[in-house]
């Protein structure tokens, strides 16, 4: 099964199909704002349910781990039925898990909540990467999906601290109750903007054979490393940027939306090249990525060269977003939607596994600029991965 529409389908729809990825952008955005925000109201949390900081900390872990389960779960259930049929049940239980939440009267609930909505999140993406994707002519379909994945870089940049500071103002439950609103907004753009498209056709045999194809792992393995160095380079930013380069407590929020700002750009960026050409955008991130990290490791000491090298990490970060994603897409064949979704679920065991690495050099007494170190190997990894196979032999 091809996963592009008919021409005679999109030559009908071309309007309704760029408002369409906006409203797909919108649910990215919400779900964005959900996974990270939570970081920064963590202390009210705990404070307000009664559970220590460790503990309220399962919010964030068990999230990540509940996308990987959903991806692999959710995403099988629903890849029979119509996509947009699938993203508004997915967006559903979205609201339903942020208003449980937003309403928990212990920490248990609110826990329930946090793992409703870590479910949606990898078949939203899945499927709605591949419906983003049909919705334009197949030469700017990496472009589609990153602007369906700019709604996950402006959470990034514009969301997270909006709804940090009105957590801090508010409540943080007040900023739950506006993603439960977010959601509801997303519900009602895919209905009414989102062109509707049959069900795709029956895949030969499970779901899951497509994670058995050597192309398929090789992506989601690409997706793993390369993600796992950057945001293993990345998470530890605070205290490399207030032990080692000097900036104040106050700066750091600052150079976060720098970083942001290079993820949004870096999106769109990759989206562009991705469609020009698949295989050498995959290679000039590949190296770009572990060279900013060998300058970023270098100039720690320095604070104008940090938050400059903080956003050019966040746009060629970034940048690899689409192509990773259309990738694993091309070589799925009639399973597409399954092979998006685990893609999206590598993302986050990247990001838990390059944290957890560079962690762990900090633990061992390497400083505060080794996990930078750690997160260059990873991505050192990546760019072998991505160097010794060819990447557009199933467009």
């Amino acid at each position: 099964m091809s996963t592009s529409v008919a021409p005679e389908y999109r030559a009908h729809t071309p309007e309704k199909g760029r408002f369409g990825l906006l409203a797909l952008a919108l649910g990215g955005f919400g779900i964005g704002l959900t996974e990270f925000v939570i970081a920064g109201l963590l202390s009210d949390v705990a404070r307000d349910l009664d559970v220590s900081v460790p503990s309220a900390g399962a919010l964030i872990w068990g999230y990540a781990l509940a996308v990987a389960v959903g991806a692999f779960t959710v995403t099988a259930f629903l890849a029979k039925q119509p996509p947009k049929t699938a993203l508004l049940v997915l967006l559903g239980f979205f609201v339903i898990g942020n208003v449980l939440t937003a309403a928990a009267p212990v920490f248990e609930l609110a826990f329930v909540g946090r793992v409703v909505t870590a479910m949606c999140h990898g078949g939203f993406f899945g499927i709605g990467a591949v419906l983003a994707g049909d919705l334009v002519a197949p030469h700017k379909r990496a472009s589609a999906i990153a602007t369906m994945f700019s709604g996950l870089t402006a959470a990034t940049v514009l969301g997270v601290p909006f709804g940090t500071f009105v957590g801090q103002q508010l409540g943080w439950r007040a900023t739950f109750w506006i993603i439960a609103g977010i959601g509801v907004l997303a519900t009602i753009g895919i209905a009414t903007l989102v062109p509707a498209r049959p069900a795709p056709a029956p895949t030969t045999g499970s779901q899951y054979a497509v994670l058995r194809r050597p192309q398929v792992l090789t992506s989601i393995a690409m997706t793993l490393l390369i993600f796992g160095g950057l945001f293993g380079a990345f998470i530890y930013v605070e205290p490399l940027v207030t032990h080692v380069t000097g900036y104040s407590s106050a700066a750091v929020p600052w150079l976060l939306v720098l970083f942001g700002l290079g993820l949004f750009a870096g999106n769109i960026v990759g989206g562009r090249m991705a469609d020009a050409n698949l295989t050498r955008t995959l290679r000039i991130l590949a190296v770009l990525l572990p060279v900013t990290l060998v300058v970023y490791a270098l100039v720690a000491p320095w604070r104008v060269p940090v938050a400059v090298v903080l956003l050019v990490l966040g746009l060629v970060g970034f940048a690899t977003t689409p192509p990773l994603q259309l990738r694993v897409m091309r070589f799925a064949g009639d399973a597409p939607t399954m092979a998006s979704a685990a893609n999206i679920a590598a993302f986050n065991a990247g990001n838990a596994i390059g944290s957890a690495l560079g962690g762990a050099t900090i633990a061992l007494g390497l400083g505060w600029v080794s996990p930078v170190w750690a997160g260059l190997a990873m991505s050192l990894l990546g760019a072998l991965l991505v160097f010794s196979l060819r990447h557009e032999e199933a467009a």
